[in-house]
């Protein structure tokens, strides 16, 4: 039983036996026939938020036959609580308040000209009323908690929006900075590349500078895409870019000017995110490789041992001092966040030759 269920049965035990006390006290034992009624009221109170206005109605023959009205009064409280009619909540007040002051010592007898019978009519309706203010004193709150939690989820839609709005005009700004000022750099390095390929007589610098053309070019691409993505805000969410998978690592190896040894034994069917995250870990290590130890060779291993993916990338000693080069610093930081968001870790430091080693982990099926 949800607690819910069990608080709403709770309540409709002690309505029932706040009734059979009312009984207890107002009828005696020698009036089977007002006895009878006064127990039959008291129990109809277990169909009282399912039936208001039937259990109310049933529970009228006890007030007029007997001096037990708790049920009644209990029945007409829960009719208050559910109806919005406050025609039928007068009517049933009215014939509350008439029952209860009609004397039955047959023939039935209802006396309103004395000054008594008047007080006592005003008592009654007072006693009435009470349940009908009260029921609908709570329907007013429950309406209004209501109210207050669509306000709530009224405004937490409206921070979204507003929210999305300034996403997608940061968007937007990015985009135009990206396009008129990377996009033209990068515009610039390919033009001067070609530029030196077609008039240098140097083989190596020819095929240096038809290196940084390609790459110029690819990253061009890349970037154009991302500003079409940057500004596209209002579509559904698409990828930033055509995202690598482990088909790609011999080309980013072979495109990465580093003596490279690869060997992998990765099923081709590993996750998405997994593929990834494998590919982006070797792309940046590769790279540091590149920018911090200059001459140095390259070693890629990953294996797939149980339910385990492993990766390492490890590096010699350099052969040229390193050139200094800007860095944000974030890409180690960054490959650690990705593989804790798939359930792995990222591990680096010093090897024993020297070197420098990278260590990849991750679940086959990444966490979820």
């Amino acid at each position: 039983m949800t607690p819910r269920r069990l608080a709403g049965a709770l309540r409709d035990a002690g309505f029932v036996g706040a009734a059979l006390l009312d009984v207890w006290v107002h009828v005696g034992v020698d009036e089977p026939l007002r006895m009878g009624l006064a127990l039959a009221a008291a129990c109809l109170l277990l169909l009282r938020r399912r039936r208001p206005l039937l259990t109310f109605l049933l529970t009228v023959p006890a007030v007029l036959l007997s001096d037990a009205t708790f049920a009644a009064l209990a029945a007409l409280y829960t009719l208050a609580t559910r109806t919005r009619s406050r025609m039928l909540l007068a009517a049933c007040a009215m014939a509350y308040t008439l029952c209860d002051m009609t004397s039955w010592s047959p023939p039935p007898h209802l006396d309103l000209w004395t000054a008594s019978a008047l007080i006592t009519l005003g008592y009654t309706a007072a006693t009435a009323a009470a349940p009908v203010f009260l029921g609908q004193l709570v329907q007013a709150r429950c309406d209004l908690s209501l109210r207050l939690a669509e306000i709530s989820q009224a405004r937490d839609h409206e921070r979204r929006l507003s929210a999305q709005a300034v996403l997608a005009e940061e968007r937007a700004q990015l985009a135009r900075e990206m396009h008129d000022v990377v996009a033209h750099q990068v515009s610039l390095i390919a033009v001067r590349a070609g530029a030196l390929q077609v008039g240098t007589r140097d083989a190596g610098a020819r095929e240096a500078a038809a290196t940084i053309r390609r790459l110029s070019v690819q990253t061009l691409d890349e970037l154009r895409h991302m500003v079409n993505v940057l500004r596209d805000s209002h579509s559904r969410p698409r990828e930033l870019t055509p995202q690598p998978s482990l088909a790609d690592l011999r080309r980013l190896i072979d495109a990465s000017g580093i003596d490279t040894d690869l060997t992998t034994d990765l099923p081709a069917d590993l996750p998405p995110a997994v593929q990834r995250a494998v590919y982006r870990t070797v792309q940046e290590a590769l790279t540091n490789v590149r920018k911090h130890a200059p001459g140095a060779t390259a070693t890629v291993h990953a294996r797939c041992k149980g339910d385990v993916v492993r990766v390492t990338v490890g590096n010699s000693v350099p052969t040229r001092p390193a050139l200094p080069l800007p860095s944000a610093h974030y890409g180690l930081v960054a490959l650690r966040q990705r593989a804790a968001l798939l359930g792995g870790t990222v591990t680096f430091g010093p090897t024993a030759d020297g070197g420098w080693e990278v260590l990849l982990e991750l679940p086959v099926q990444p966490a979820s």
